[in-house]
């Protein structure tokens, strides 16, 4: 089976496709200066140009965790995701509240996609 990496790093690639299956890393906002609407906003549009440069598209999604400084930040969180998801093609997904890696991170999203 051919594996492929995007953007590898160091100590992680942005996404890893092998055979038909694209893994995309947790995902987090450039701005950390935003709410977490706007950082959960900037993480999906980061993940839609990954699901893109993989060949696939978030109509093909899989799986998703979500990670968030607050859990109290569900429903504002939520607003975005669901207004990004398509209806009908729903990911399996867990959201926990959690210590986040940097301050003023406020959401983490990480996916798994079909091609």
């Amino acid at each position: 089976m051919k594996i492929e990496r995007l953007d590898p790093g160091s100590y992680l690639s942005a996404a890893v496709i092998a055979g038909d299956i694209v893994y995309v890393a947790g995902i987090t906002a450039d701005d950390l200066t935003l709410d977490v609407k706007g950082q959960t906003k900037q993480v999906l549009d980061k993940i839609d140009a990954l699901l893109a440069r993989a060949g696939t598209d978030k109509r093909k999604l899989l799986t998703a965790n979500i990670w968030l400084k607050h859990i109290d930040q569900w429903a504002e969180m939520n607003e975005i995701w669901s207004a990004w998801v398509v209806p009908g093609q729903v990911p399996a997904r867990a959201t926990v509240e959690a210590n986040m890696a940097r301050p003023g991170l406020l959401v983490e999203i990480m996916v798994q996609a079909a091609r």
